[in-house]
Parts: C-alpha cells; sequence; structure tokens
C-alpha cells in the first residue's frame, strides 16, 4: 500500500484527510472528533531504521498494544517507532503489498485506542439529604 493508496483508504473509511503540520511531506491521521492522532506517515531514511538500503522510505506509525508490539517488531516491515512512544506505537514499512491488510487492521485498532473515551453515565438518582 502506498501513501497514495492509505490516504485513499482513510478517506473512505474514517472520513479524515491527512493532515501536514510541518509543511513537508510528513502527514498526521487525526480523529475528526477529539484531535487525537491515530496515525502519522513519515518520510524516514532507510539507514535510520537499521535497513541496509540507501534512500527514504515511507513508514507509518499506529498505536497499538504494547503485546503485539512486541511480537511484530521481529518481522520484517515493522520497526520500532520513528519519534514516537516505542512501548505504544509501531512503524510499518509502506509499499509492501504483503503487509497491505496488517496496515488496514492494525491502523482500524490505532483507530479505535485513540477514539473518544466512551462515558459513564451518571446516575439520576439524587441523594437525599439528611436534615
Amino acid at each position: 500500500m502506498t501513501r497514495q493508496e492509505l490516504f485513499t483508504w482513510i478517506r473512505q473509511q474514517y472520513g479524515t484527510e491527512p493532515e501536514y503540520p510541518w509543511h513537508d511531506w510528513n502527514a498526521v491521521l487525526r480523529h475528526n472528533d477529539n484531535n487525537k492522532w491515530y496515525g502519522v506517515v513519515l518520510e524516514v531514511s532507510a539507514d535510520k531504521l537499521g535497513l541496509p538500503e540507501a534512500g527514504i522510505i515511507d513508514v507509518l506509525n499506529v498505536k497499538s498494544d504494547p503485546l503485539l508490539i512486541g511480537s511484530l517488531r521481529g518481522q520484517e516491515g515493522y520497526f520500532p517507532t520513528y519519534h514516537m512512544n516505542k512501548g505504544k506505537w509501531i512503524s510499518i514499512q509502506l509499499g509492501k503489498p504483503e503487509l497491505d491488510d496488517a496496515i488496514k487492521d492494525l491502523l482500524s485498532l490505532s483507530y479505535e485506542l485513540t477514539a473518544p473515551k466512551k462515558r459513564n453515565s451518571k446516575s439520576s438518582a439524587k441523594i437525599r439529604e439528611i436534615p
């Protein structure tokens, strides 16, 4: 999945548009209702991720379950998060078709984890005052 394919998918899935807060090619994916980030698309030098090839690659940072992050980090295409909390976020290499389904699943999980918290409705019963 390329960055453009990803942006098309998030428009259809969540009705959100990428934002460019740094006025470069790096993009933030944010909830419309609470403005929390559920994803970040970054251009990163391959050598900063420990890859042998030269050049710039696109990665997607998503929030995830720490146990899941631990199991994914050992697999090809997954990295400790670039410029984010490495215990709660993971970077996934874009442009690898074999990761497309995983990207959608992990992005959906990230969207849920960053969604507004549901509030418990307080009881409408009033406590009787003791005279």
